[in-house]
């Protein structure tokens, strides 16, 4: 009896000291980031956020009141506060604070420094800043339990990306995509510091971007899809207003327009762009390498410099993609000739040449890039040619790759891609004798040809996407699928949140 009555009182003691000991902050280094960070280190302590949070950007930088402006609202959403935001001329005492500094960790780069009343981040540009936002979203939940302060870890993040270009490509031409539509996928992008959407505008099944000079290639080029569809198309205000709002997110539009095959629908639109003048009929199968321009006809040339001078007109990024992939009725010289004088036109319009590796073949201009897909040969050719490799081996990096045979819709020509056959490739070794320094950057492409709505396409691009932004932006040392698993079951949550309609692997263990 007398050790039970000693005992209780310890046992309140116990209960009491715990009930009064706060909940400490999760580690910092042990959040789910993707792209995993360069370093990132804890610091023990935890940043509130409150009614009173500002967030703060420094006076007289374009682009960072849009960049507080949107934390506020992202901070906002999830805590169910209302964030303030005001420009400021020095770094104050406490809230978040944006500004552009030379950090030496490159444009994109960031340092952001989490403290108990302060969060700093100092971006190498805008889009560094950008980044940095992007990186302490997902150091707080999804959503903040009700009645409970949003707290977040203390800590340092340096950061900054593998590659300059990081990216993905989507195709409207197989099956269209409305402007909201492809807005979505740029929301996509940059929540994992991709900076770069390639939009395949045309193929044998669609045309897909108003020309004024050349109207027919909408009205009927544009008027039908796979599976015989009603297409679609962008008017060049709506073209420009994808474009803008990409801008707002950094990230660079990048237009193709493949040629001399794939260009059914231009066919079908004009019919002097054939060799015997008649007009082909519009297409909605799947096959491809039937259709070529008539290449040695000046107006076919004229063609192209129309085309190429009102998209470049409206692109302010530096590429044009020339396509130039699976010619296979264009006779090789006439292939060569084609892609050189498309190149002069290109760099006619201030814009720099991109193409599918068959490019490769022909003459390559100063500063052009091959985008590696399939051939080794094309693409070590090109890098002998002195171009820079923009890697998308199908094999890995292939969006539309059925995840295995059970998956009901995308392709497996190129073989099955699940998530951790998606995430465990290094670009610079993919293709003997092309090195690091050779490679401009990373893209995954989604082709169209069996995804018809949004809910299709993100099935497919979830959850890939956060792989293919990893690689692109951390340095292979810190990348590893036992651990990158792990982070990705966290993002569960984040696309349920989204509504993504996402692919939940059975190689990950997502949370609930």
């Amino acid at each position: 009896m007398h050790t039970i009555v000693k005992f209780i009182p310890l046992a309140l003691t116990l209960l009491i000291l715990s009930a009064c000991t706060p909940e400490q902050p999760a580690d910092l280094t042990q959040a789910s980031f993707i792209p995993q960070p360069v370093n990132v280190i804890y610091t023990g302590d935890a940043f509130k956020v409150s009614s009173s949070t500002v967030v703060y950007y420094q006076s007289g930088v374009e682009g960072l009141q849009n960049i507080a402006s949107f934390m506020a609202e992202q901070l906002g959403s999830i805590s169910g506060l209302t964030i303030n935001t005001q420009a400021a001329e020095s770094e104050p005492a406490r809230g978040i604070c944006l500004e552009v500094s030379n950090t030496g960790a490159g444009p994109e780069g960031y340092e952001m420094v989490i403290g108990n009343k302060l969060i700093t981040i100092k971006g190498g540009s805008p889009a560094g800043c950008f980044y940095g936002a992007q990186t302490l979203l997902q150091a707080v939940p999804v959503k903040a339990d009700a009645g409970e302060a949003l707290t977040i870890a203390t800590g340092t993040v340096s950061d900054y990306p593998e590659y300059a270009y990081r990216g993905a490509m989507l195709d409207v031409a197989r099956h269209f995509f409305s402007v909201e539509d492809v807005k979505r996928v740029i929301d996509f992008l940059a929540m994992y510091k991709m900076n770069t959407l390639h939009l395949h505008l045309s193929d044998d099944q669609g045309w897909r971007i108003e020309i004024k000079s050349w109207p027919m290639l909408t009205e009927i080029g544009g008027s039908t899809e796979v599976g015989g569809g009603e297409g679609g198309f962008y008017t060049q205000e709506q073209y420009a207003d994808i474009v803008k709002y990409a801008q707002g997110k950094y990230i660079t539009i990048v237009p193709e327009i493949d040629m001399p095959g794939h260009t059914n629908a231009a066919l079908a639109s004009y019919a002097e762009l054939n060799c015997d003048g008649k007009a082909t009929e519009l297409y909605t199968g799947i096959e491809v390498g039937f259709s070529t321009l008539c290449t040695d006809k000046e107006i076919t040339c004229q063609f192209v410099d129309d085309v190429v001078r009102e998209l470049a007109a409206l692109t302010p990024g530096p590429w044009f993609h020339i396509g130039g992939d699976e010619s296979h009725v264009t006779a090789h010289d006439d292939y060569v000739y084609f892609i050189e004088r498309v190149q002069d036109i290109v760099l006619k319009y201030g814009k720099k040449v991109i193409g599918w590796d068959e490019i490769a073949n022909a003459s390559l201009v100063n500063g052009a890039a091959v985008q590696f897909w399939a051939n080794v040969e094309n693409t070590t050719m090109g890098v002998a040619k002195g171009a820079r490799v923009l890697m998308s081996p199908a094999a890995r990096a292939y969006l539309d790759m059925q995840y295995d045979s059970t998956t009901h819709l995308g392709l497996n020509w190129a073989g099955y891609i699940e998530v951790d056959h998606a995430y465990t490739w290094d670009p610079a070794n993919m293709v003997e004798g092309v090195t690091k320094e050779n490679i401009l950057g990373v893209e995954a492409p989604l082709w169209t040809e069996t995804i018809t709505n949004i809910d299709e396409l993100e099935y497919m691009v979830f959850p890939r996407l956060p792989g293919y932004a990893e690689i692109g932006w951390t340095t292979p040392a810190l990348r590893d699928w036992e651990t990158y698993k792990l982070r990705l079951a966290d993002h569960g949550k984040r696309f349920e949140n989204l509504e993504i309609d996402f692919y939940r692997s059975p190689l990950v263990p997502w949370t609930d």
